[in-house]
């Protein structure tokens, strides 16, 4: 069977919240437990996970690397969703769904920052290809600050075939393109929408490109060229949740098993 090494605090604890991984074993620093590893003893314990305490350089070997926070679980590799599974799921929540999809983010750092700001605007699921793009390894898991663990994510083959599927679900597809006239505050984005973010530097696909319905930009000023892709996926997500009334971000909380943390809370 199948297994991988997750590490950190909050990729642990939120994949033992979460309950959708086969968590075989979590391993402990065999020293002076922090609140928050005894959080995890206890969680795990409830949930009939075994745990043992073991060196901190153990940890960091299974880890391999030094940033565990003495903390890490042997786990079943993280579950994909298909993308009629994903897109049912959104619809089924209500009449505007709200998919985001990825198109070639290969830093793993950029994919798990997205997808926590993803988690935290109430985004029915993420789409990213099968190939030229960061998987969703521990260590994206670790970047998400566990975000990865809750969010719906489908990998497909060929991205403008899967536009072909999103539309058919009744969504518009907006590419945010940074050369685009059409800036996203004076776009209609409260609509059953997918947006699509390309990768640093080339941005979307012209392909891809091509089969959007529509593409916006982000006003920017100053002789920087252009923002982060993380720091533009949140810009954009916001501005759609905002365009959408907060409500999303309102009927989330009632119903997230995530845990608030301030955005300095780190991993």
């Amino acid at each position: 069977m199948k297994s991988e090494i997750l590490y950190g605090i909050h990729p642990v604890y939120e994949a033992l919240k979460a309950n959708r991984r086969q968590i075989h074993e979590v391993y402990l620093v065999a020293r002076k437990k922090s609140e928050r590893l005894l959080r995890i003893q206890s969680l795990a314990t409830s949930r009939g996970v075994a745990f043992k305490n073991i060196a901190a350089a153990d940890i960091q070997d299974l880890a391999g690397t030094p940033a565990h926070q003495g903390v890490a679980a042997r786990v079943s590799p993280y579950a994909v969703t298909s993308l009629a599974q994903l897109l049912q799921t959104a619809s089924a929540k209500g009449p505007v769904p709200f998919v985001l999809v990825l198109d070639t983010i290969q830093d793993p750092q950029n994919l798990g920052a997205i997808i926590r700001t993803a988690l935290c605007v109430g985004v029915d699921g993420v789409v990213i290809p099968k190939d030229r793009c960061a998987s969703p390894t521990p260590a994206v898991s670790s970047a998400s600050a566990g975000a990865l663990e809750h969010i719906r994510l489908a990998r497909v083959t060929n991205l403008v075939q899967g536009f072909k599927q999103i539309k058919r679900s009744g969504l518009w597809i907006a590419g945010l393109e940074k050369n685009a006239a059409a800036s996203i505050y004076d776009t209609d984005l409260s609509l059953p929408l997918a947006v699509v973010l390309g990768a640093e530097q080339k941005g979307i696909r012209p392909l891809v490109r091509k089969n959007c319905d529509l593409l916006v930009s982000i006003p920017q000023c100053g002789p920087v060229d252009s923002l982060n892709v993380s720091a533009a996926a949140a810009v954009v997500l916001y501005e759609a949740v905002r365009q959408r009334g907060m409500t999303r971000i309102k009927d989330e909380r009632r119903t997230s098993n995530v845990e608030h943390r301030s955005p300095n809370g780190g991993r």
